[in-house]
């Protein structure tokens, strides 16, 4: 059957720290990136919110490569309510409407358990409906940190991205660090995946890993740091991750600041890299993604992986982002 790509959206409460996520202008209005993200690339334009996502700088939202890639490659994108705070105005299926809370005070997940089983569930029918693949992104603020602090209390000695050059590593430590002191656990002090994501991770990386378990052929995940958590629980609870593979942009996987390589490497699943090159793009937002802003979201690489799937290169999808860039610039 034809290419199927799904984007789960979520929130987590981490994102509301000061400092923590940039994926919105504001700590405020992280709660509407992920629905207005998936708005932009069936609409052209948001519509839960009178702004297309931008960082503090005013970056654009990686969902303009997944845009790009969707509308030369003409592939099938599903939105997944995976644990946001508002549905995108789009037509979606929901696994669960409560988002995460903040693990330093609380667990961050009531319902991870329940959550899994209805993600696996759809991994299921779709399998039923002949796709031999899925594409599975995600937009979620904050998500770094939740994955950062899966991987680390599965053992993993991890350091996640940002969206932003100055990656917050001390901030996300000393949050951590925090929810590690509520539980009463150090590093590698939870062997069980549910019981890691439920005291410290988000919606986003449960129903991932639903419909992950749920989907028995070839998955990619499409993201960079928050995906190394879905394949971390996947191995810890026994699946073959060899049917399995990560599809990221350059900008992951060249970051000095996190440890995807290793980290990937540690886990024992492959990756795949969009060599995406912005550096002589006729707009500042877009050069700067070669500085080291936004990075990854929403799929950008596996949208990229799906476009070369069907014969467009790399450069073909800069030049469809560029276009599209014209066309918010004015509104950014």
């Amino acid at each position: 059957m034809s290419d199927l790509m799904l984007i789960v959206i979520a929130n987590t409460e981490i994102a509301t720290i000061p400092g923590i996520s940039v994926a919105g202008a504001s700590p405020e209005l992280t709660k509407y990136t992920p629905p207005a993200d998936v708005e932009y690339v069936f609409y052209g334009k948001p519509l839960s919110i009178d702004a297309i996502p931008v960082t503090p700088e005013g970056h654009p939202t990686p969902a303009i490569i997944t845009k790009a890639s969707y509308e030369l490659a003409n592939f099938a994108i599903l939105p997944v309510r995976g644990g946001s705070i508002l549905p995108p105005k789009t037509p979606y299926v929901e696994i669960t409407d409560r988002f995460g809370k903040d693990f330093r005070m609380q667990p961050a997940l009531e319902n991870a358990k329940e959550i899994v089983q209805r993600a696996k569930l759809l991994g299921s029918q779709l399998e039923r409906m002949g796709f031999e693949e899925v594409v599975i992104g995600e937009s979620i603020p904050g998500g770094t940190t939740t994955a950062q602090a899966v991987l680390l209390a599965l053992g993993y000695d991890a350091k996640t991205s940002s969206a932003s050059p100055q990656n917050p590593q001390k901030l996300k430590e000393d949050v951590i660090e925090e929810g590690f002191r509520r539980v009463g656990i150090e590093k590698g002090g939870i062997s069980d995946p549910l019981m890691a994501i439920s005291e410290f991770g988000d919606p986003m990386i449960a129903t991932v890993l639903g419909i992950s378990l749920g989907f028995k052929k070839r998955v990619v995940l499409a993201g960079g740091s928050q995906m190394l958590a879905v394949a971390a629980s996947l191995k810890a609870l026994g699946e073959d991750l060899s049917r399995f593979i990560i599809a990221t942009t350059k900008y992951v996987t060249n970051d000095k600041t996190s440890s995807f390589k290793e980290t990937a490497e540690e886990i024992g699943i492959e990756f795949w890299t969009a060599m995406l090159n912005f550096s002589d793009s006729k707009f500042k937002g877009l050069r700067d993604y070669e500085r080291g802003y936004v990075k990854e979201g929403v799929g950008a690489g596996g949208s990229v992986y799906l476009a070369k799937k069907r014969g467009f290169a790399e450069g073909e999808v800069v030049n469809r982002v560029e276009e599209l860039y014209l066309m918010l610039k004015e509104k950014i």
